[in-house]
């Protein structure tokens, strides 16, 4: 039976609370994926222009990587107070971290002018965004869950999720219609800057929106409930979330980051390597490569919805391994596409792989939000997805680059990818399905009961966490 404070919201309510995570996590990601496009295509000749050209790439991707290092940091940072202070004051700093960090890039100096400061500059930096991502994806996609309908939480929470294609077709977009209208001399010396310096725009709009909604009704429950536990035993030491997510959570911890290795991985290999693949090892223009991540990424944004809302017919694991199983399948097929260098082969390979990949994508934010009791479900999802981020995402490009030059063909990415996937088709294998608990109370979806203590996740014993 669903608790009060599960009850489904107002319809106008719920959109807003929508609206307002979908726009933050677009402008965060787009912030992100910025700086990868970039990474691929100009930043290993603006800061690293001694080196080989392939070199370079592989250390304009290794600064990449450098944010997913941040991650983790601030997904324990960022958990931690916001399962203490609530989700929205939280989401607001990550917001303004990201697009500070991301305006600032726009006005570095290039090695050529400042020398080898340039790449360090860019390197902190990176690591900021890193650090503000690392916090803004749990917060996002909890503000909606804990809102959200609980018959159609798997709907509702993949909208933030949709952020990140939408933060993929915008910077995507930027950078295809700069690269259609300046020639390459005018874009690498002062075109590149532009997108980077709109991320401060973005952000005003973004905050706006983010400031008018509530706190989530879930958190604000168990919040008052602890605040009387607290009050009732004066001078009791009061447990890190962190703490009682390792205690508690440990088993669930491991599925999500096993559940996000082919996920992750798969995505920048699909999104951000192809482009490096694709014009160095197809004969692909920059701006047919662009183009095809832009077609593909608008098709990705549309099927994320469709994806969760079966998830709330079928179950989160289903299309979770449906996703993991078929991104595995599709690598040989992908790479033989875009060999073909022809531009209708490279968008379906591309669109094919965003498609499985959200099969994925769409069900995690209910999947990962299930997994974990109130007071520590923003560490808990946070830390099982960005620790898993550093393993996965952040050396995907630099691996499959690695990989490139050392053997010259596609082969051995793609078996990286399938080998992501069955590590992946395995956590999510041995995981209980969990599109039926209840957000106010609910208890690890792969830790029995007994080993923790059926009261371990009352909603009493959420507020005991604090």
């Amino acid at each position: 039976m669903a608790s009060a404070a599960s009850a489904p919201p107002t319809p106008n309510n719920l959109k807003r609370i929508v609206a307002a995570s979908l726009i933050g996590t677009t402008i965060e990601w787009y912030d992100f994926f910025l700086y990868g496009s970039a990474a691929a295509l100009v930043f290993n000749k603006l800061f690293f222009p001694d080196s080989d050209p392939l070199v370079g790439t592989l250390l304009s991707f290794l600064t990449y990587a450098v944010g997913f290092a941040a991650r983790p940091l601030g997904a324990l940072v960022f958990g931690h107070y916001g399962d203490r202070l609530g989700r929205k004051k939280l989401l607001v700093l990550s917001l303004l971290l990201m697009g500070g960090a991301t305006f600032a890039i726009g006005l570095l100096p290039t090695h050529a002018t400042v020398g080898t400061a340039a790449p360090v500059l860019l390197t902190v930096l990176r690591l900021v965004q890193g650090f503000a991502l690392g916090g803004e994806w749990g917060g996002a996609v909890l503000l909606v869950s804990e809102h959200g309908d609980a018959r159609r939480r798997g709907f509702w929470a993949s909208w933030p999720q949709t952020g990140a294609p939408a933060g993929q077709l915008l910077a995507t977009g930027v950078l295809s219609l700069l690269t259609a209208v300046l020639s390459d001399t005018a874009f690498g010396s002062w075109g590149w800057r532009i997108p980077f310096l709109l991320s401060g725009v973005l952000v005003i709009v973004g905050l706006w929106i983010r400031l008018s909604v509530d706190e989530s009704p879930v958190f604000k429950k168990a919040l008052a409930q602890a605040e009387a536990r607290k009050a009732a035993r004066a001078g009791t030491a009061e447990k890190l979330p962190v703490v009682s997510v390792l205690r508690h959570h440990w088993r669930d911890v491991l599925v999500a980051m096993g559940a996000r290795m082919a996920e992750n991985i798969s995505y920048y290999v699909i999104t951000a390597f192809i482009l490096v693949y694709a014009t160095t090892s197809a004969g692909v223009s920059k701006q047919t490569a662009l183009n095809s991540v832009l077609i593909a990424s608008a098709v990705h944004f549309a099927v994320i919805p469709a994806w969760g809302a079966l998830s709330d017919r079928v179950g989160r694991r289903p299309v979770y391994l449906l996703g993991a199983v078929g991104v595995g399948a599709w690598m040989f097929p992908f790479f033989s596409l875009v060999d073909t260098g022809g531009f209708g082969n490279l968008v379906l390979a591309v669109t094919v792989g965003l498609v499985l990949h959200g099969a994925m994508y769409a069900p995690q934010a209910a999947f990962f939000s299930e997994m974990f009791a109130t007071r520590m479900r923003y560490s808990g999802a946070s830390i099982g997805a960005q620790f898993a981020s550093v393993a996965a995402g952040a050396p995907a490009p630099l691996i499959a680059t690695a990989l490139l030059a050392d053997y010259g063909t596609s082969t051995p990415i793609a078996l990286y990818v399938i080998a992501a996937a069955v590590l992946t088709v395995v956590a999510v294998g041995v995981a209980q399905e969990t599109r039926h608990r209840d957000l106010a109370d609910v208890e690890p979806a792969t830790t029995p009961a007994a080993e923790t203590g059926s009261a371990a996740h009352s909603p009493a014993a959420d507020a005991r966490t604090v």
